[in-house]
């Protein structure tokens, strides 16, 4: 079974005098332990995609069946639930809290949790565990200001993870970072998904899309390609030789300092 089944997926806008139709009859299943890049440019469809993918909008037609629950059949408070419970969201602004420590920002979506109360210690040993598993078991204390861009966004990955949704769900989670850092998240959504974890990923950039297993493209509200990454590539590689070209760089500059 799918973690996401869409069928005839539409989502219009009434403007009053205009009707903008975002998405015009979407099918799409990801499976679990898939790792997929939507692309699209700018007005294609794909944040609308990923809006209703996240349960953070409803469609205007069509059916979307979420690791085995159709959403059209439940009331706003559940639909909150299955977003906070099924759903880990990973922003390209990190959204972090900026006076509050790596441990207590990923802490909140435990605390957010309806339907039975988590003790106090086991929502610190889980978000511990968390950040621990993106490797900052060593910054549990520091708040974002005393964190690289790179590592924030592990610290929101981590808060993703935390609740161990069906979905992870990345929306340009490079788009504020480096080459060097995007590499290393990149490296560790692989990681993550060779341990069992879907990926959705939004991204505009080619590169990025490359370490995925498949790409979605999304144009004028429909599915215009979607297919497996034909020379997918290794983003642990990548990253090993980007440090490589970083360290000739270096030495030739000291050579001719």
């Amino acid at each position: 079974m799918p973690v996401i089944e869409m069928r005839g997926i539409e989502r219009h806008y009434d403007l009053g005098e205009v009707v903008v139709k975002a998405l015009n009859g979407v099918d799409v299943d990801i499976g679990e332990g898939e790792f997929v890049a939507v692309m699209g440019a700018s007005g294609s469809g794909k944040s609308t995609l990923m809006n209703i993918v996240g349960c953070l909008d409803r469609p205007t037609a069509g059916s979307y069946i979420l690791d085995g629950i159709d959403t059209a059949k439940i009331g706003t408070d559940d639909l909150a639930d299955i977003r906070n419970g099924k759903i880990g969201f990973v922003f390209q602004g990190f959204n972090l809290l900026p006076r509050t420590t790596a441990l207590e920002n990923v802490e909140l979506p435990m605390l957010y949790a309806r339907g039975g109360k988590i003790s106090p210690k086991l929502i610190g040993e889980r978000a511990r565990k968390a950040l621990e598993r993106v490797g900052l078991g060593g910054r549990l204390h520091h708040v974002p200001t005393q964190l690289s861009g790179g590592q924030q966004q592990r610290v929101a990955i981590a808060r993703a993870l935390v609740n161990e949704p069906a979905i992870l769900l990345a929306d340009e989670p490079t788009g504020n970072l480096d080459s060097e850092m995007s590499l290393e998240i990149m490296t560790l959504f692989q990681e993550l998904n060779e341990q069992g974890i879907t990926v959705v990923m939004v991204t505009h950039e080619p590169d990025i899309a490359s370490f995925a297993k498949r790409k979605v493209t999304v144009r004028d509200g429909l599915i215009l390609a979607d297919e497996p990454i034909a020379d997918r590539q290794d983003a642990k590689e990548a990253l090993a030789a980007w440090h490589a070209r970083h360290v000739r760089f270096l030495e030739k500059s000291e050579a001719t300092a």
